[in-house]
């Protein structure tokens, strides 16, 4: 023998790195004679005793290798026909004169299982399990021939996938060696209908029908289709269940993709025995004989479980794209603070500078101006850009210019609680907070029990709404009064990474304000770096940002505590202007509630004051000592304003989750929609999706049923394969629905 005592230890402390329980074997030999050798379990400093000379390795199978299982193909057919049978695995192995004979895979919970010739008893295929141990190289078979070492990574694939895996290819080697069983039927199971002996000409109808009735593919409806077909059976065709059972077993389960287990089928026909249906009992078996043109099972699919309307409801949101770069322009202050922010940052980002600078003026503004509906310019901007693309620039700048005339007290970084948002505004009524990652603190409030994360949303929701009011203290113990804060102005200026941010959203954030409080920008793709440059700040950008810090609106020494702020007055053009634009705002919020789209209704009930938020920052920005709000201030802002919304709706439709099933669904198909011909194949996406085989045949179903997937079939290299494309119109809107009803 070639190899010796050292290769043989190395080999086994490989296997055992690789999380495998190995066992001695005499040379030679295929069976451990070690007494309990399936309980025996070897540490590495166990292993020099027991492989010291020229023995064999054995690799005991399931559940002490971490589930590795061996389907050992024990006859030339069921090796040629396995490629066309078993799951693809990166594991194989065999030797020279039966390459290819053992397939590996992982697969927790399955049981040994063997098949053989129903005529001869030998063995066809043994699907090997915990007890049963497999010899790997650089062992030596009796026959002297070396085993293949047990290389590459086994395929973690589902126990029932494997297991009809399996017997189907066991089921294909006894056909194509004695031709097609048929099976005899037990007596008739009194049901309370008639039945009907297997050898009778229904039976053979039955048959014929069924040899017609497409196979059930996995991911295009396959439980659908099957129980389809086990209806036709015992209720088109009145026969009892063993019967249809039996027909379904023999004609039709080898050509599904996959086979089903017995014991899934037998499931499908009693589901298809004991549910009530639309059709009359026998209408196959009374109706003569059946044609080709007759197998009709659109009348017995599974419907989906949302409303028949839902079929026909109009795609979710359109994208309207990026912002436009026009829109991202302020005369006046906002201006010349971007310029400075681009000129000096190591990666400009017009986004990102646009968003500082405006938080800037809305901060620098608040409790100081309003518009004749008493609207202020607190504002919550989040701008949404990847790692390393310059985030922090533009809060550095504001930090400066602060700093620089005295309201560096004005700036926070971080929103640690509620509470803490509450006092620091109790002591400085005007405060601009920049916080970075934001996606990380929606997160920790979907997930987290600690009351702390619920009261940061409360807090935001209601400081934003009391601006233009009087947001009272909570009491505290040993406080006679609490205090009040009169018009509070919390400005938020958060920077996150983009899908992040979408992701970390929920059905109650969508629902409740949050989401439409928020003006989301999104920056794009990183821009050419600069040398980033040390430069003073404009002295127009400085002098600006000093009068506003002098501004005392209101009489007297109470003007910090109790301000009453100026009216930025509208032209009569833009006063009508508004008008319009909230008629055309509540007639966008009309026809989402008449879907009943509470995320839609959310946000397009803020557009219009989102709008104469900005309007009124323009005015500001353009000119800070006489204001006025023109048609140009609201034409601006309705247009960013009116295509933010889209963007937001459409971005929340494509990311923002509720349940698992929920994210699962919107996953697949954004990866779907980003593939680069808008399709992938079946074991690309069940790759990409990193999900075990079931639940992604359980998720890919209900896309299918629910017509946001479409499964067809395509060749690749002679072998059939599945390729998922988008339907036309997407459902994505019943997501959240369809899920919850699912339970997944």
């Amino acid at each position: 023998m070639s190899e010796g005592p050292s290769i043989l230890l190395e080999s086994a402390r490989t296997y055992l790195s690789r999380g495998y329980a190995v066992i001695p074997v005499p040379a030679r030999k295929k069976i451990p004679v070690l007494k309990g050798w399936t309980d025996l379990r070897l540490s590495e400093s166990d292993l020099p005793a027991h492989f010291n000379g020229t023995g064999n390795i054995g690799v005991l199978l399931g559940e002490p290798s971490g589930w590795l299982i061996d389907v050992d193909l024990d006859c030339d057919e069921a090796v040629a026909l396995a490629p066309k049978f078993l799951p693809p695995t990166g594991a194989t192995s065999g030797r020279p004169g039966k390459p290819a004979s053992h397939w590996w895979y992982v697969c927790e919970g399955i049981k040994t299982r063997k098949h053989q010739d129903p005529v001869s008893k030998k063995m066809i295929v043994e699907l090997r399990s915990t007890g049963a141990q497999t010899v790997v190289g650089p062992s030596i078979h009796p026959s002297g021939e070396p085993y293949d070492p047990l290389d590459g990574e086994p395929a973690v694939v589902d126990a029932g996938e494997l297991d009809a895996a399996v017997a189907a290819l066991a089921d294909a080697v006894t056909e194509a060696r004695h031709g097609r069983r048929e099976r005899p039927c037990s007596q008739p199971v009194a049901l309370g209908t008639p039945t009907f002996l297997a050898d009778n000409a229904v039976v053979r109808r039955a048959a014929a029908y069924l040899d017609r009735i497409p196979p059930a593919i996995s991911g295009s409806g396959g439980h659908s289709q099957t129980y389809a077909a086990a209806t036709a059976m015992v209720h088109g065709f009145g026969l009892d269940p063993e019967t249809a059972f039996s027909l379904l077993w023999d004609r039709y389960n080898s050509r599904c993709q996959p086979p089903w287990s017995e014991k899934e089928l037998r499931h499908k026909v009693s589901d298809a025995a004991s549910k009530p249906h639309e059709r009359p009992y026998g209408w196959l078996r009374d109706s003569g004989h059946a044609e080709a043109a007759d197998v009709d099972l659109s009348g017995l699919l599974v419907r989906s479980r949302a409303p028949v309307n839902d079929a026909i409801s109009p795609p979710g949101p359109d994208d309207p794209g990026l912002l436009p770069p026009e829109a991202l322009r302020v005369p006046g202050f906002v201006g010349e603070v971007m310029d400075y922010c681009l000129a000096t940052a190591p990666y400009p980002s017009q986004t990102l500078a646009f968003c500082g600078a405006l938080a800037l003026q809305a901060f620098l503004a608040g409790r100081k101006v309003r518009d004749p509906g008493d609207n202020r310019t607190n504002i919550y901007l989040l701008g949404l850009a990847h790692s390393s693309s310059g985030k922090d620039w533009p809060r550095k700048i504001n930090a400066r210019v602060l700093h620089a005339v005295g309201l560096g007290t004005g700036l926070g970084d971080r929103l640690a609680s509620g509470e803490g948002v509450q006092d620091a505004l109790h002591g400085t009524p005007s405060m601009l907070f920049q916080t970075d990652e934001i996606d990380g603190l929606l997160q920790s409030i979907n997930r987290a029990r600690d009351a702390r994360f619920e009261s940061i949303m409360g807090t935001l929701l209601t400081m934003y709404s009391a601006s233009n009011s009087i947001f009272p203290m909570r009491r505290k113990a040993g406080q006679n009064e609490p205090g009040v804060i009169n018009q509070p102005c919390l400005v938020l200026f958060g920077t996150a990474i983009p899908n992040h941010y979408y992701a970390a959203l929920s059905e109650r954030m969508l629902t409740n304000g949050l989401f439409a409080r928020m003006l989301i920008l999104e920056s794009g793709p990183r821009g050419a770096g600069q040398e980033p440059t040390v430069s003073d700040l404009p002295e127009r950008v400085l002098a600006t940002a000093k009068w506003w810090s002098d501004l005392r609106p209101g009489p007297g020494n109470l003007a910090n505590a109790h301000p009453t702020p100026r009216v930025v007055p509208h032209t009569d053009e833009a006063r009508a202007l508004l008008v319009e634009l909230r008629k055309d705002a509540e007639q966008a919020y009309g026809e989402a509630e008449g879907r009943r789209d509470a995320v839609a209704t959310t946000v397009w009930g803020r557009t219009s004051e989102q709008t104469r938020k900005l309007a009124l920052l323009y005015a500001v920005s353009e000119n800070h000592e006489e204001p006025a709000i023109g048609v140009e201030a609201v034409r601006w802002a309705s247009r960013l304003v009116m295509h933010q919304t889209k963007r937001m709706l459409f971005m929340a439709a494509n990311h923002a989750a509720e349940t698992p099933f929920d994210e699962l669904a919107l996953r697949a198909i954004r990866k779907i929609r980003e593939a680069p011909d808008g399709s992938l194949p079946h074991s690309v996406l069940l790759k990409r999706m990193k999900m075990d085989s079931r639940s992604f045949h359980d998720l890919i179903d209900t896309l299918v049923q629910r017509g946001d997937v479409l499964a067809e079939s395509a060749s690749t290299s002679g072998r059939a394969a599945l390729i998922y494309r988008l339907a036309e119109k997407e459902g994505e809107g019943r997501v959240k629905e369809e899920g919850a009803k699912c339970g997944l």
